[in-house]
Parts: C-alpha cells; structure tokens; sequence
C-alpha cells in the first residue's frame, strides 16, 4: 500500500505541474464555471476517452492519459469551487491556489488510502475500460444530486464523487505507466 502511495504522489505530482502551467498561462478563467459546468466539462473528457476505447481509433492526436489528467485537475477545480462557494473573485493567484489544490489532493489521497485498505488493492486487476465507465457513473450521479439541488437521501455529495473520480483516474494513470 506504501507503493500505491508513492505512486498517488507521483501522479499528482505530475497533474498538479499541468495546472500550475495551465494556471499561468490561462489564469483562473474557470472559477466562471459553475459546478454542472465543471461536471459537463469532465464528462466530455470521459466520454471522449470511452469512445476511444470502444473505436479503437482515435483522430485527435492528444493522448487519453492527458484526458485523465484533465479529470483530476477538473475535479480538484470542482472541489475549490464547492469551498469557494459565494465568493466571486474569478482572479486567484496560483500562490492562493495551490494550498487548496494541495488539500483537496491531499485528502483525496487518505480517503484512497482508507479504501484501497479495504478493497485490497481490486483496482490493480480491473480494466481501464471498466474504470471509464464507473467514472461515467459518478458522473451520472454529480448530475443527478445537482439537478437535485445537492439533495440526497442516503447517498455521498457531489465531493465524495469528485474524489472517488480523482482516485479512480489516478489509478488508469498508474495502470498506463506500469503497463507502459
């Protein structure tokens, strides 16, 4: 479990230099998103990476690890709009940002420890093609629970949804190095 740890660290590592470089570059023109559009923003990115899997093809030369990568960042960015929540300062310094992209990463990376505790490590013999496709789900869902106006019954919030996406995307990108 230490390793899958490192490899967590590792993979966050990598998204969290893409959103720094994102950040200088674009700014937080995000931060104008509201929550369903960063939903449907990450669902465009899923649904690209399941059409791929199932044509076989793809036209666009970005690589669908990219488009994992895309789903943890967008969900980081999901979970620092829930947090910031009536605050309307579209213009954040990635100085102001990253202790929060630290946190929600950070606290992502217990609740994987916590669950890869008591699942043994399953994810390791699931096929990437199935993870798509539980991400499509809690995608599903995030749009249920906000066409519900964050309502549940018995069922997690949109965030717990947000990081069993970031986990799950983690783990493709683990998958896709190891499998090279």
């Amino acid at each position: 479990m230490d390793q899958t740890l490192n490899e967590y660290k590792d993979v966050i590592k990598a998204c969290k230099s893409i959103f720094e470089k994102k950040t200088k570059d674009y700014g937080t023109a995000w931060r104008i998103l509201r929550l369903p559009s960063i939903t449907d923003q990450i669902f465009i990115k899923a649904q690209r990476i399941r059409s791929i899997q199932e044509k076989g093809i793809q036209k666009v030369d970005d690589d669908i690890s990219n488009e994992f990568i895309g789903i943890i960042n967008y969900c980081i960015m999901a979970l620092i709009q829930i947090r910031m929540n009536g605050d309307d300062n579209l213009l954040i310094s990635y100085d102001q940002l990253e202790p929060l992209y630290d946190e929600f990463a950070s606290k992502t990376g217990e609740l994987l420890q916590i669950k890869n505790h008591d699942y043994g490590e399953a994810w390791r013999e699931m096929r990437v093609s199935s993870i798509t496709d539980i991400i499509l789900m809690k995608l599903l869902r995030v749009k249920q629970i906000e066409d519900n106006e964050g309502k549940t019954l018995i069922s997690e919030g949109v965030g717990a949804n947000y990081q069993d996406m970031i986990n799950y995307s983690v783990f493709v990108l683990i998958k896709m190095r190891n499998n090279g």
